[in-house]
């Protein structure tokens, strides 16, 4: 059985940035009466050339809408979201079909290119300053992976971008579910090693491909990873036991093809830029940013270790929303922080421990609840989570996430280094993911 899944593209995160200036907009509403219609309206890197058009525009913004026209203006919701009606065009060019997705960014819309025939996913960035200001680093990136991109393969294809009545528009090529979609549309059913090892290795490849270009991503997370094709196939899950053949639970679905590309990088920053700030998703987070150290390209690295048990087990591996917890959990499973990375931690971070002859852990005494305390005590070791879900294997995937995880970045392993790691080299599993 093979169907289509529609993801749902998420949110980048907006920290502060380096202000780049905008790009002009080319769809402004005129002012009434309309003045002086300029010879030539800006579109991203596109041009529409226009002679004599009082009149066009006037029937354009008053008179109803020609076909292959954008709707009238209208103005944007409370937060500053584009107001948008399925089957309405965004610029000429571009046909709205249905919504994908929505995040603090903005929206994504899934559109028909009228000019090349083609689906397309269109990034709609809010109209406030900060998130213009995203967009445009995210444009900037996007168009340097692009240029060093030359088979396409590892990061989306940005195809082109415009400045609509004041939002940001991104256009991309149309690609499948995250991750995190697929894993939450199979019941966080987990998958099977041999695709973790495929998806881990394209990961580790993309991420080695923007470390060599001085970029960090630092918002890896299965939000941000889509599976390029959106078929699937459903296949019997043998880990669980079904009251009867007929129960649904009994089958499991996975991807018919395991490739996959990054997407989202309005959070991506250059090696020379500023390191101090917060950055990536709550679960995926390095110990280095929550103890205030500055962070760098091992950041990226923590989060690829997150996501490898992510999708080995189905559920995050840390499952928290604040601080104290986040670091009492990565002892429970890794043991504790050594102590020359905490006597460092900046004022916000030095709260979270005991004073003493070694600086330990407020926990369990500064827990915020019973419920937080039990959430940290039942989780296993690293080993025995590992051991837990997967049967071949095992000791490789414990000893490469082993490297991952370690809490001294310094230490870490970098993405190259992890791709020469056994786990993806032993001879007899070169053979790749397959559903035969």
């Amino acid at each position: 059985m093979e169907t289509q899944w529609m993801a749902d593209i998420p949110h980048a995160a907006t920290e502060k940035r380096p202000r780049k200036r905008p790009r002009l907009a080319w769809d402004v509403p005129p002012p009434i009466p309309p003045a002086k219609v300029p010879l030539t309206l800006f579109c991203g890197k596109e041009a529409m050339h226009v002679s004599s058009t009082n009149q066009y525009l006037q029937s354009f913004y008053y008179s109803g809408v020609p076909r292959y026209a954008s709707p009238p203006w209208r103005g944007d919701d409370k937060d500053g979201h584009y107001i948008f009606g399925i089957g309405e065009n965004l610029t000429p060019r571009y046909r709205i079909l249905s919504k994908m997705g929505e995040g603090t960014f903005g929206q994504v819309l899934e559109c028909w290119d009228l000019e090349n025939q083609e689906p397309v996913a269109i990034k709609i960035v809010r109209s406030l300053q900060k998130y213009r200001e995203a967009a445009m680093i995210e444009i900037d990136v996007l168009q340097r992976l692009t240029k060093a991109d030359r088979t396409g393969t590892r990061c989306v294809q940005i195809r082109n971008w415009f400045d609509y009545r004041n939002h940001i528009c991104i256009v991309f090529e149309k690609l499948g579910p995250s991750l995190y979609d697929f894993l939450r549309k199979n019941s966080y059913r987990s998958f099977p090693i041999d695709l973790v090892r495929e998806l881990g290795r394209q990961l580790l490849e993309s991420v080695a491909f923007m470390h060599d270009l001085r970029l960090i991503h630092t918002d890896l997370k299965p939000e941000n990873i889509l599976l390029v094709s959106s078929e699937y196939i459903k296949v019997p899950d043998y880990k669980v036991l079904p009251r009867s053949v007929k129960d649904v639970s009994f089958f499991k679905n996975l991807p018919k093809s395991s490739a996959i590309k990054l997407i989202d990088f309005g959070s991506t920053t250059f090696e020379h830029q500023d390191h101090s700030y917060v950055v990536s998703t709550r679960h995926y987070r390095a110990p280095e940013v929550i103890l205030g150290l500055g962070w760098n390209y091992p950041c990226d690295m923590w989060s690829i270790g997150c996501i490898l048990v992510e999708l080995c087990s189905g559920e995050a591996l840390f499952q928290t929303h604040e601080n104290l917890e986040h670091l009492a959990m990565m002892e429970k499973v890794l043991g504790p922080l050594p102590q020359h990375m905490v006597a460092r931690a900046n004022r916000h971070a030095e709260k979270y421990f005991r004073q003493g002859r070694l600086l330990r852990l407020d926990w369990p005494e500064g827990a915020s609840s019973r419920e937080s305390i039990r959430a940290v005590w039942k989780l296993p070791r690293l080993q025995n989570l590992v051991m837990q879900h997967v049967d071949h294997s095992a000791g490789d995937l414990i000893d490469l996430l082993q490297g991952l995880l370690r809490y001294d970045p310094t230490e870490r392993l970098k993405a190259q280094e992890a791709l020469t790691h056994p786990f993806f080299t032993r001879e007899w599993r070169k053979f790749g993911y397959s559903l035969n």
